[in-house]
């Protein structure tokens, strides 16, 4: 299972000014992280909580149906396209790209086991969609669309797009077969033309947030179709729920790393750096961003009070953003929290040839070392670098990439954030910050309904905010 290392948080690593007194922190905040964690587990069946997302991981049901549907079209599709934005992308995103080969989209159908290759139109920018349309081959391409409500704008114009070159480049009855709807079970837009039209369908179930939807449909239909195994996924969460349901502070990792963000907030250092040491792991970084921003940047406390909180997450991948950010992370204002992932055994290596500037000093002491070896070296250096400079710092450390491990990583920073919403006392789950932007979005585009905000849309009235 994988651990994590908080000592570089302590005093005793980066100083009194800096770190925690850990020792105190956990005496003095467990009967306080205790109610927290029970209150939180006590909701997962509770209509509207928006809990549910911790019972996903139980659902073999849905991962069975999922695999069947997965099974039944494997080796039609050279290429499936899926149709989201937000948690309807990157969490699915960062699955293929951390569990299938780095260069999947390269290989062959054979090399591939006849699964499709994979792309996410998470955007509206034509450069993007157009593009795309104009390499793939309809006959052999299945398009996923992935929106709880259907009225996503952005979702929904890139599927009347894909629908549309669909109907003119295949026979009407060929059509249907060609998509997949991942929506609301019962209500919303897209539920009936889904039914109308014949689609597949799974569904995105209730009181589950698009950022806490990875282990739904939305991320688990990718990965199937991908050939990733769905069982594996949720043995991870299972065997690293036991842990995360423990009201012992000190047992938790969950409930520390909330709590140490959360005291590390009140010092000032309200920025949260994410920095996997892992090709594989690096879009983590992209669905990690959103999870914490959405979840924990609020206007308001649960009482109504404006108090405008939330740490900002910061995208880092090691070792690229050692020849960027590190030197600003270094010596730069010291109001960071970072978080490292660390990888014990990944899956491939290489050893830097022997025969290479043998009679160059300065190079030479890189002969037949391994590139493992020089990554880790990377992250214990930067590491040091920073815990020397009084940077406090947390390293999650997985024994390798595969479906188990990673599903572990993603659930204990989920429920690490709804911790953390908790102890900020806002509402981790809504997010009115996005929903007005959509309105403006709504009435530039000329949606009924909408009109009277055309105005503030434009700019040329000040919007009333409360």
């Amino acid at each position: 299972m994988l651990k994590i290392d908080f000592q570089n948080t302590d005093i005793q690593k980066v100083g009194p000014k800096q770190g925690l007194n850990l020792k105190q922190v956990w005496t003095e905040h467990r009967s306080q992280m205790a109610t927290i964690i029970k209150n939180t587990y006590a909701t997962k069946n509770t209509d509207g909580a928006w809990t549910k997302w911790l019972n996903l991981g139980y659902d073999k049901q849905l991962a069975s149906d999922i695999e069947a549907y997965a099974k039944s079209v494997k080796g039609r599709y050279s290429d499936m396209v899926i149709l989201g934005i937000g948690g309807s992308s990157l969490g699915g995103y960062a699955l293929l790209r951390a569990l299938l080969h780095p260069y999947w989209n390269q290989l062959s159908d054979e090399q591939r086991d006849g699964r499709p290759r994979y792309y996410f139109v998470e955007n509206v920018d034509a450069d993007q969609v157009q593009p795309l349309l104009s390499i793939l081959n309809p006959e052999r391409t299945l398009f996923v669309v992935i929106s709880k409500s259907g009225t996503t704008a952005e979702t929904m114009a890139a599927f009347m797009i894909a629908k549309d070159w669909l109907e003119t480049k295949l026979p009407a009855d060929k059509v249907a077969e060609k998509i997949v709807a991942v929506t609301d079970a019962k209500t919303g837009v897209l539920r009936p033309v889904a039914d109308k039209e014949g689609y597949q369908t799974f569904p995105v179930p209730d009181d589950v947030g698009g950022r806490f939807s990875v282990f739904s449909a939305v991320g688990l239909l990718p990965a199937a179709l991908g050939g990733i195994s769905l069982s594996e996924l949720q043995r991870g969460i299972q065997d690293i729920d036991k842990v995360l349901q423990n009201e012992n502070l000190e047992e938790n990792p969950a409930a520390q790393a909330a709590l140490i963000h959360y005291l590390s907030c009140q010092q000032g250092r309200d920025l949260a750096v994410f920095m996997p040491y892992s090709y594989r792991l690096a879009s983590v970084s992209d669905w990690f961003v959103q999870l914490w921003a959405e979840s924990l940047g609020k206007k308001e406390n649960l009482k109504g009070d404006v108090v405008h909180v939330g740490p900002t997450p910061v995208r880092a991948v090691g070792v690229t953003d050692q020849h960027s950010q590190v030197q600003l992370f270094n010596e730069g204002p010291n109001n960071k929290l970072f978080t490292f992932i660390d990888v014990l055994a990944p899956e491939t290596d290489i050893k830097i040839p022997t025969n290479q500037f043998s009679d160059v000093p300065d190079l030479s002491y890189l002969n037949g070392q391994p590139l493992s070896k020089l990554m880790q070296a990377e992250f214990e250096s930067t590491r040091a670098c920073l815990t020397g400079n009084q940077r406090p710092n947390m390293t999650i450390t997985l024994s390798k990439v595969d479906a188990y491990h990673f599903a572990q990583l993603l659930y204990l920073l989920e429920v690490q954030t709804a911790f953390a919403g908790c102890l900020l006392e806002i509402d981790t789950f809504n997010q009115p910050g996005v929903e007005l932007a959509k309105k403006y979005t709504y009435a530039l585009m000329g949606r009924k309904g909408y009109e009277q905000l055309i105005p503030e849309a434009k700019g040329e009235k000040t919007p009333v905010l409360k």
